[in-house]
């Protein structure tokens, strides 16, 4: 079989950290990860046993998941990751835990299951939500399969009678890294949403579902897209909330977005390949409505995410990746300042994550079996709560996850949309 013929050709290969993997695998602790997750509501229940066989038949299609991280003395390096697994779990409460060190047999995805839910989660050093979900695309797909269903690898389903390209295992950054870079400012303090801090690890997570046409609808009729549409109503809310806790010094509202740089920089590598841009609004200048903010973020974003700007932002990136003084500091110095610069320029200067991956696509003979999608941003980076959506037919999901016990994020967004004229149903995991 290929997938035999791809293992063991890989068998002695390594893996540089693209750029991304790099501050990622700097802030990585036991109590901490970059960690992701995706989830298909199935309209069939889970067979488990067929689901384990489906994975192990999967992962050896696809190289840059089937490694372990290791310390070398200047990088972090990833080598492929021989031992058993990674093995199928019943689903918890507490989803997207750190990726411990020696724990699961040091892989960095996982794979669950619950009644008709199937779930990855994903270290973010291996790959961002486009790579995630074209592995987990292709294990529905091979799932599917092991139940006797005939499904194409078309629509972004890997073949899995072939080896892993070269283009799928690129560090893109690299490839695309010009000879002009960006060189940014010092960023500006942003308001931070915090709130009381939970026990250890809970993460509590509310999901609203949304139907797509009549969020379109909404986004249209401001002349923007859905991911500018949600991401002024985050702004919005979160400036609300500023103004109700009252004091008297004013800071921005800014959010972190991601934005996948295969769609200005054609590339097949289910590595990393995003950077983040950040519209923000200072109530400093006086009160916004939300048509304002729709426009401000439109407008910002049409402004900053174009080709060049963006190449100039990845240089200057990969620049400082290659820095010679960098270069040769031990990993255990190096950490410290790595994770330095990942507070400084994306969590000082942020207020909340939101990231939409847009709508999950997969051939038409898998549509029956899917009922809806799910993605939940884990832990944040600090005391705040993280937003994120994917799409799938005409449901638009749409989470918030943080580790603070106040919940009136989540609820006052999906009241605002409410009030928008839009049904919003809500799952959560909490228990009140």
């Amino acid at each position: 079989m290929a997938s035999e013929q791809q293992s063991k050709s890989d068998k002695s290969k390594w893996y540089r950290l693209d750029n991304a993997a790099l501050m990622y695998s700097a802030i990585q602790r036991n109590t901490y990860s970059a960690v992701f997750r995706f989830s298909a509501v199935m309209t069939g229940k889970v067979n488990p046993d067929v689901l384990q066989r489906a994975i192990a038949l999967t992962i050896p299609r696809f190289p840059t998941f089937r490694v372990k991280m290791k310390r070398g003395v200047f990088w972090y390096y990833f080598e492929p990751n021989d031992a058993p697994g990674p093995f199928l779990k019943a689903d918890i409460s507490n989803f997207c835990q750190p990726m411990r060190a020696k724990e699961d047999h040091d892989w960095l995805i996982r794979f669950f299951y619950y009644e008709n839910r199937i779930s990855i989660e994903c270290f973010h050093a291996l790959a961002d939500g486009a790579g995630a979900l074209t592995l987990f695309r292709t294990l529905l797909a091979v799932y599917l399969r092991e139940l006797g269903y005939r499904i194409p690898a078309e629509c972004g389903v890997c073949d899995m009678s072939a080896s892993a390209s070269a283009a799928e295992q690129e560090d893109a950054y690299q490839r695309y890294a010009g000879s002009v870079a960006a060189h940014g400012g010092i960023p500006r303090k942003a308001y931070s949403a915090g709130g009381t801090p939970e026990p250890f690890y809970t993460l509590n997570v509310t999901m609203g579902l949304i139907p797509l046409d009549a969020l379109a609808a909404k986004a249209k009729e401001q002349k923007v897209s859905v991911t500018e549409y949600l991401a002024a109503a985050l702004i919005y809310v979160l400036l609300e909330r500023q103004r109700r806790e009252g004091f008297q010094k004013k800071l921005p509202v800014a959010l972190a977005i991601p934005i996948n740089l295969r769609g200005w920089f054609p590339s097949d590598t289910l590595r990393n390949f995003i950077l983040t841009v950040s519209p923000s609004v200072d109530p400093n200048l006086g009160d916004y409505t939300f048509e304002e903010i729709v426009t401000q973020v439109h407008h910002y974003m049409r402004l900053n995410v174009n080709r060049k700007l963006l190449q100039a932002r990845l240089t200057g990136n990969v620049r400082f990746q290659r820095n010679r003084l960098l270069q040769i500091i031990p990993c255990v110095l190096k950490n410290p300042i790595l994770g330095f610069c990942y507070w400084f320029a994306g969590v000082y200067p942020v207020s909340a994550t939101y990231t939409n991956p847009g709508a999950f696509t997969v051939p038409t003979e898998m549509q029956p079996h899917i009922q809806r999608m799910e993605v939940i941003l884990g832990q944040p980076y600090g005391n705040r709560v993280n937003c994120a959506s994917i799409s799938y037919g005409n449901v638009m999901e749409l989470t918030i996850a943080g580790n603070i016990r106040e919940r009136d994020i989540e609820r006052e967004l999906f009241r605002f949309l409410v009030r928008q004229g839009l049904k919003v149903k809500m799952i959560s995991n909490r228990e009140e």
